[in-house]
């Protein structure tokens, strides 16, 4: 890079920290209370190529700011894409008017200035490489993943494509407290999506994907594009029944346990772990944490959207629920201390987010767990939507493999899984080794007794 386009991004970000705190000033000089403004930068650049054809290709870059105010115990927030003095204006305004006519909420308003602060050190989630490949070479990474599903076995005979994408992305989040900082973030992945058709039977599509903050630690194009084949190669018939679920669907089945330990569900009583706090609800072998300190996690950062540190919080140890997981205000509802959860985007006031949120693996490989069933259901897909969390109550669709004699014998779909999660965190037989980040919430393979498979 040249020296002279690195004065002018140094005399950017200098610019866009100086603005976020001028626009809190702005605010306050106005008649707020108290207020806090963010401003995100990004660029993105995603490609599909399908057949060997390139079907989408999208480069952008975007700026915006949102600003969040107070008049005593009033709230309100705006954003704009406009960043000039008469757009920055207008949602300062804006704001101003909102909160004078929404009503008092004596729970509303900006953490303790002692609270603040970020965490200390490099977390390593920014990564310029994830833009170190030429345009050609990006596509070509789509294509390689889509061939080499394509050439795994003659039974893939269509894809609905290989992909690549790229993201980098900066935010800043400034308070009248005096909190001032920022953070960058980098991604990529790749993925392909094949389609398998044998013998008659209906065809099928399964995918797998690869994604990290650096390009150095992305699984090469060819090996997802294998595995992506192997999954839909698994599942060209119809059978039914239940019990191990793979990383991909262990997840999903944790990511319902964020939502029910989310302060918001808590304090609005709709979940069914409301009022469970110290007490014992999962099993014994579950310890689900919440870690967004963790060096280049997917759901990491310095600071949580108020500009409270964010931190490791033991959500559920040995089936103890020691902690929900809240920001400000729903701490203050429930009469307890912030996590450090606090997420929002440039619009609407915080609502409650994850950091790297998991369940602590086991000590068998998959493999194993499989070994010893006679018959069950390896669940690898999830298909629709049925949990209620005022209840525990889950049910869902699902496709997968039947287990006979610990081996994987044939495809089943068109089954519905069903129970309750309660139940079924407290029934958990076996928890894999196999723990690993393809996003903020990861699970190992998991099984789980008791439940109730059925045939559509």
């Amino acid at each position: 890079m040249k020296t002279a386009e690195i004065q002018e991004n140094k005399q950017n970000e200098t610019d866009l920290k100086q603005l976020a705190g001028d626009i809190v000033r702005q605010a306050m000089q106005r008649g707020a209370t108290a207020a806090e403004a963010v401003i995100s930068e990004g660029s993105e650049f995603s490609t599909l190529v399908r057949l060997g054809e390139v079907e989408t290709l999208k480069e952008a870059g975007a700026r915006a700011a949102g600003l969040r105010v107070f008049l005593g115990q009033r709230a309100a927030s705006t954003h704009t894409s406009d960043l000039s003095r008469d757009g920055i204006e207008q949602m300062i305004s804006s704001a101003l008017v909102l909160a004078r006519v929404t009503s008092e909420d004596p729970h509303a308003g900006l953490p303790a200035a002692e609270q603040l602060g970020a965490i200390s050190g490099d977390l390593h989630l920014y990564y310029d490489d994830v833009y170190s490949l030429s345009g050609p070479d990006r596509i070509d990474y789509a294509r390689r993943a889509e061939r080499a599903a394509l050439d795994s076995d003659k039974r893939i005979t269509n894809s609905e494509g290989g992909s690549f994408d790229a993201a980098t992305g900066r935010k800043i989040l400034a308070n009248s407290l005096g909190f001032v900082n920022e953070f960058r973030r980098s991604y990529c992945s790749v993925s392909a999506v094949p389609i398998a058709h044998s013998d008659g039977a209906a065809m099928q599509r399964d995918y797998w994907y690869s994604v990290a903050r650096t390009l150095a630690k992305l699984e090469a194009p060819e090996a997802v594009g294998k595995i992506a084949a192997q999954r839909a190669l698994h599942k060209v018939a119809t059978t039914k029944v239940p019990i191990v679920f793979d990383q991909q669907t262990a997840g999903a089945l944790l990511n319902e346990v964020f939502d029910a330990v989310n302060g918001d569900a808590i304090y609005r009583h709709a979940s069914f772990l409301t009022g469970k706090l110290g007490q014992k609800v999962f099993g014994g072998n579950v310890t689900i944490v919440d870690d967004g300190t963790m060096p280049g996690g997917f759901g990491s950062t310095p600071f949580d959207s108020e500009g409270v540190p964010t931190r490791r919080t033991v959500v559920f140890e040995k089936g103890l629920l020691n902690s929900y997981l809240l920001n400000t205000y729903t701490a203050r509802k429930l009469g307890l201390a912030t996590t450090g959860n606090a997420a929002r985007g440039l619009a609407g006031t915080p609502g409650i987010g994850r950091g790297n949120f998991f369940l602590h693996p086991g000590t068998k490989a998959p493999q194993a767990i499989i070994g010893d069933i006679k018959d069950g259901l390896y669940v690898t897909e999830f298909l629709g939507f049925g949990v209620n969390l005022v209840t525990g109550d889950f049910s869902r669709g699902a496709t997968g493999l039947w287990i006979k004699n610990g081996e994987p014998a044939f495809p089943v779909e068109e089954i519905t899984v069903a129970g309750n999660l309660g139940e079924m965190f407290s029934n958990i037989a076996e928890i894999g080794n196999d723990l690993e980040f393809r996003g903020s919430v990861a699970c190992p393979t998991l099984r789980i007794e008791g439940m109730t498979v059925a045939g559509e």
